[in-house]
């Protein structure tokens, strides 16, 4: 048995430097249930000259779950995948099978639905720059980063809405499962004011974490990380900042409105650059969430009374046709086709998951990359590893 200096020479004859592939497979505790991103380099110091997502299998067979449940409890599995933007997932999933049900939700609860889901979008947005801000080395430590207060001030208004900080699981068929609790639209403003307040200290650690990585990686802030073009943009089909920041302009609430957006339109506002680089798509995100807290705030101000669901039947039946409904996500398009023979559950459920189409855009934005730079890249597009497997 030859010792362990000897067995890495023989591992490492004849092979050039980044040629080495080690695949543990995908049922092995490392692999399955993660995302992993097969590169290879070139160069010293190394630069990622080709690279392959490869999507781990976090939530096996989603779509068929879905199709098991009736069209009630689907909605609790729907917002699983996207932690992030888990009340944008079921709201999306309620859109469809109402449209199947030819169903009319009260005004109220369209609204609240809408403030909800912008209070998912500054959530993960904030989740997202906060962890760009506190890259192990050289970004901050995470107990003093700035946004914490904000993000906990939302998810302290979800929670009193909902009951959940998480998976909020309050929305249903024909409208939420009951209204806001007394007082609350003063937690959500408490929230505006916290970002509005936070943002641009958390924007500036941003900045100077990625200007950091840039010089340790070798690099320079005019040297371009992890740039995504337009046409890549376009043919892998991403969507929200990773998209708006390779100049393709495009954002649902304004292009495709559902929910109350048609009748936001003079406060809808989209951020977009050309550049598609790494911190470009950061700082379209942090612009983008500077510029929805004015669609919360009119959210807030435009809340009508009301209702906000609709009585149902015990058995919801519904009746046969196929149906789409689609949002725009913190990340991107989140969309849900559903199928129906006139069962108590959907023939075929079909997720289109902004995630899945970010990642598969690294294969052509990640060559020219430093080693690295490489968490700072990865981070930029903006993924959530539940959302990657169907």
């Amino acid at each position: 048995m030859p010792d362990s200096g000897n067995l890495e020479a023989l591992v490492a004859t004849g092979m050039a430097a980044g040629d080495l592939h080690v695949d543990l497979g995908d049922i092995h505790p490392a692999g399955h249930g993660a995302f992993r991103l097969h590169c290879t380099f070139a160069g010293n110091p190394p630069i990622i000259s080709a690279a392959t997502p490869i999507p781990g299998l976090l939530h096996r067979g989603t779509e068929k779950l879905l199709e098991s449940r009736d069209y009630r409890s689907g909605l609790m599995l729907a917002n699983r995948h996207d932690w992030h933007s888990a009340v944008t997932s079921e709201v999306t999933m309620a859109l469809a099978a109402e449209a199947l049900l030819g169903m009319k939700v009260p005004e109220r609860a369209t609204w609240l639905r809408t403030v909800l889901c912008e209070m998912s979008r500054a959530m993960a947005a904030l989740s997202h720059l906060m962890g760009a801000a506190t890259l192990p080395g050289v970004g901050v430590p995470a107990a003093h980063v700035a946004g914490a207060q904000a993000r906990e001030a939302w998810q302290f208004a979800l929670e009193r809405m909902s009951g959940g900080r998480v998976h909020p699981m309050i929305t249903r068929i024909g409208g939420l499962a009951h209204d806001a609790p007394p007082n609350w639209t003063a937690d959500v403003r408490r929230a505006i004011d916290l970002t509005a307040e936070e943002l641009p200290i958390l924007m500036r650690i941003v900045e100077s974490t990625a200007h950091q990585v840039a010089l340790d990686a070798g690099s320079t802030d005019t040297t371009p990380i992890a740039r995504l073009t337009y046409d890549d943009a376009v043919a892998y089909g991403v969507g929200g900042p990773v998209a708006r920041a390779s100049g393709l302009d495009l954002d649902l609430r304004r292009d495709a409105p559902l929910l109350a957006y048609p009748l936001l339109q003079d406060v809808v506002t989209i951020a977009v650059d050309t550049a598609g680089d790494a911190m470009t798509r950061y700082r379209i995100l942090g612009e983008q969430v500077g510029l929805d807290l004015h669609l919360l705030n009119a959210c807030l101000d435009r809340l009508p009374d009301g209702e906000v669901n609709v009585q149902l039947p015990k058995v919801v039946r519904a009746p046969e046709g196929i149906s789409y409904a689609r949002l725009e996500s913190a990340t991107g398009v989140n969309g849900v086709l559903l199928v129906s023979t006139g069962e108590t559950t959907p023939w075929r459920v079909r997720l289109r998951t902004a995630s899945y189409a970010n990642v598969q855009s690294m294969t052509a934005a990640m060559p020219g990359t430093p080693l690295g730079a490489l968490p700072l890249a990865l981070g930029s597009f903006m993924y959530v590893v539940g959302d990657l497997d169907h």
